[in-house]
């Protein structure tokens, strides 16, 4: 039974120690083999008047934005075709590859490649995978189908589709998709 004890500066609120917790945990189980239910984690807050690095005390930084909700506040945006919103999570270079695409840079670019391929799709999510790299990006993977409809009006549903985002700052930095609506089209 794996135990974690971890001290942080008091101010970090109810959210951002499950996120820690259950990061923590799963950061444990790449390694030991155990179930979620039997690896502990401890959260010790500790009052910044007990806590000194080079003579002062200290205050804690902010905790990070949840990755994973930017990646789905950011897809609902876009489903939403609420490109202002959608442009607000995106970091300067942002870079996107869909299927047959190299990169683009601008959701305008993406907008004028996607419309002959279908009016519009909308994405059911079975879940986000979230980890931290080496570097500052966090990755984000969703899986899960897409629906829509063809250019012809013909309705279409069950594509497997997988999106992989890197978030630095709380922004997008880069997205990569990959789904079967080639596949799927071609059968049709």
């Amino acid at each position: 039974m794996p135990v974690v004890e971890l001290h942080v500066l008091e101010g970090y609120d109810a959210d951002a120690k499950q996120r820690l917790g259950a990061a923590l945990t799963d950061a444990v189980r790449l390694v030991v083999p155990a179930h979620p239910d039997l690896v502990t984690i401890m959260i010790h807050d500790l009052p910044a008047t007990d806590y000194y690095r080079g003579r002062s005390t200290r205050t804690p930084a902010p905790a990070k934005p949840d990755p994973a909700g930017i990646v789905r506040q950011f897809l609902t945006a876009m489903e939403a075709r609420d490109l202002t919103l959608a442009k607000s999570f995106l970091a300067e270079g942002f870079e996107m590859q869909f299927p047959g695409t190299g990169p683009l840079h601008a959701l305008e670019d993406l907008i004028a490649w996607a419309q002959p391929r279908y009016r519009f799709v909308t994405k059911a999510y079975n879940g986000f995978d979230v980890m931290q790299s080496p570097s500052d990006a966090a990755i984000v993977y969703c899986r899960g189908t897409l629906s829509g409809e063809w250019p012809d009006g013909t309705a279409f549903e069950g594509i497997r589709f997988i999106d992989r985002f890197e978030v630095v700052d709380g922004t997008l930095t880069k997205q990569a998709v990959w789904n079967d609506i080639a596949e799927t089209r071609a059968g049709s």
